[in-house]
């Protein structure tokens, strides 16, 4: 694995073969995060020449953040809360659209310790996929650990689930 700090990042080999396939594309992408705060963006740069394939990526925590900087609608957010994911799509639609890459992906979730609620507790992400033919997917999962486990497992699945999709 790579490491920046004292966070672990995704296994090379991952971001390694999303760049192979964005590539061979030429497919750029880019990333809205919210629960993992660019820890993929960390990892996606993290790698040489990763200017060739990554556009650019947002850390949307806040929920304005959201809404002003790729268009996730308030009433959105208000009514599904921002860990669901219909905003998990309306921010992989807003990063997309806002960056003209060609795919997008979003994580928003709660990585805890606190903040979990019975409906959605701690380790519950959603996440998003716009790809180049207008399809979005999306998916939500829960994972366990403490928070830097649960933002390092979410980042890897996103990517992981990103290379299912696109190849």
């Amino acid at each position: 694995m790579n490491s920046l700090g004292d966070n672990t990042l995704i296994e090379t080999s991952v971001v390694e073969s999303l760049a192979a396939i964005l590539l061979k594309n030429h497919w750029r992408l880019t990333t809205a995060e919210s629960c993992t705060g660019g820890l993929v963006a960390a990892s996606l740069t993290n790698l040489a020449g990763s200017s060739e394939w990554f556009e650019r990526g947002y850390v949307t925590y806040s929920n304005d953040a959201k809404s002003e900087d790729i268009g996730v609608d308030a009433h959105l957010i208000q009514d599904h809360g921002a860990v669901s994911e219909q905003v998990a799509k309306a921010m992989a639609i807003g990063a997309k659209q806002s960056s003209n890459s060609n795919i997008a992906l979003s994580i928003t979730g709660i990585a805890g310790p606190t903040g979990g609620s019975k409906e959605k507790p701690v380790g519950t992400v959603c996440f998003a996929w716009a790809l180049d033919n207008d399809q979005v997917f999306s998916e939500t999962k829960l994972f366990s650990g403490e928070r830097l486990d649960i933002r390092t497992q979410a980042s890897t699945f996103a990517l992981n689930q990103l290379i299912a999709l696109v190849q």
